[in-house]
């Protein structure tokens, strides 16, 4: 089976969907599906991108991002799908409210492929409330259309797919949850080669995205206002990750007015060895979201043993109070500092739930990930073989 991936950018600092989507590929390719990653270069500053046949050992193909911040618009990429689309057996579709989305489910109806399209949480409330008036329109216009097309919605939490089938009325979604790469080869002295400055110590991560939505103020606040206390002033707050400057800026200057201000540390974005290594000296991750769709650091974080703090938009937060893997919290700074005291005076705690996490880990791997997806694929490739067609207007 030949599948398409499309998705409007790889590069991984704009969160979670652009690192799932390597490992994704990787684990379906070891399911026996052959794999094609179709994207821009947006972001990627490497002049070579544009000719390469694979990314980081996926086959793939990048085509210039031309136009807009957001929507990536790509004429090289439309028309290479135009051409190309009916060679495959099914498309894989990574969000909605861009241009390379657009042209893939425009290319597969033209060529009668099949697609599944992943929104990557954008359709839930909060997302929608960010620029309303433009993507009611785009879902006016195509989004809905492309949305009710496909042969079926792929979501990665139960709650995700509550939302998005509760507005727009849909009933053809699929839930298959992400997977976590482990990475064995984190040697034990990781932390102290690269961050001395953390060796001995206490740390809640952070490690995200920066971007507002991620609650990053609230947490900072109800941080800054604990580590006032003797009982828990030992305690320090690692924010690692990038994200806009002007926000950036404001985060650092919101840090800067308190004298607890060599509590809280801006690492800056890591990734490889850096970033595990950071990850298994953790005693507690935070990701107190105003929404979330899946959170990637937060099952990673759990497979190194790590409990986690989330707030209640997160939608993994069922799953991980369930497994008692660790605490959530409304998004609020009372209720934050609360649940965030709670989790830093009990270290014997913070290890049960670390434990708890590393069990519910290991259910989201990226091989039952592929397997289902591959089931997926199969279900609606004999779908349109059987003649039933899967255009939903």
């Amino acid at each position: 089976m030949r599948v398409m991936h499309v998705i409007p950018s790889v590069e991984e600092r704009s969160g979670g969907p652009a690192t799932a989507i390597v490992p994704m590929c990787r684990a379906l390719m070891q399911q026996g599906i052959e794999v094609l990653l179709i994207t821009t270069n947006h972001g990627l500053d490497d002049e070579e991108v544009l000719r390469r046949s694979v990314y980081r050992e996926v086959p793939a193909r990048f085509f210039p991002s031309q136009l807009g911040e957001s929507f990536k618009y790509s004429r090289p990429l439309a028309t290479w799908l135009a051409f190309h689309t009916n060679s495959f057996d099914l498309v894989h579709i990574h969000s909605v409210f861009n241009h390379a989305s657009v042209a893939a489910a425009h290319a597969c109806r033209k060529a009668n492929v099949p697609y599944v399209i992943r929104p990557l949480g954008t359709l839930e409330p909060w997302s929608m409330a960010q620029k309303p008036l433009r993507k009611h329109f785009f879902l006016q216009v195509s989004g809905k259309g492309i949305l009710r097309r496909a042969a079926a919605v792929h979501y990665t939490t139960e709650a995700e797919k509550r939302s998005t089938e509760r507005l727009l009325g849909f009933n053809h979604g699929r839930v298959i949850p992400l997977g976590v790469e482990i990475n064995a080869s984190v040697r034990g002295d990781g932390l102290a080669r690269h961050f001395p400055n953390l060796t001995g110590e206490s740390y809640v991560l952070v490690l995200s995205r920066l971007h507002p939505k991620k609650g990053l103020d609230v947490l900072i606040d109800a941080f800054l206002s604990l580590v006032q206390t003797q009982k828990l002033g030992h305690w320090r707050l690692a924010i690692a990750g990038d994200g806009p400057l002007d926000y950036v800026l404001k985060l650092k200057a919101r840090v800067a007015l308190s004298p607890q201000r060599d509590r809280i540390v801006f690492m800056g974005w890591l990734d490889g060895e850096k970033k595990h290594a950071v990850l298994a000296g953790a005693s507690l991750l935070a990701l107190p979201s105003r929404q979330e769709n899946f959170g990637l650091c937060v099952m990673e974080a759990l497979s190194h043993s790590v409990p986690v703090l989330v707030s209640s938009s997160v939608n993994l937060a069922d799953e991980i109070e369930a497994a008692n893997a660790g605490w959530v919290a409304a998004l609020d700074k009372d209720t934050l500092t609360v649940r965030l005291a709670e989790a830093l005076a009990d270290k014997d705690e913070l290890a049960r739930r670390g434990r708890a996490g590393k069990e519910l880990s290991e259910k989201y791997s990226w091989e039952n990930a592929a397997k289902n997806l591959a089931e997926l694929y199969q279900g609606v490739v004999r779908h349109r073989l059987d003649g039933l067609g899967t255009d939903r207007c």
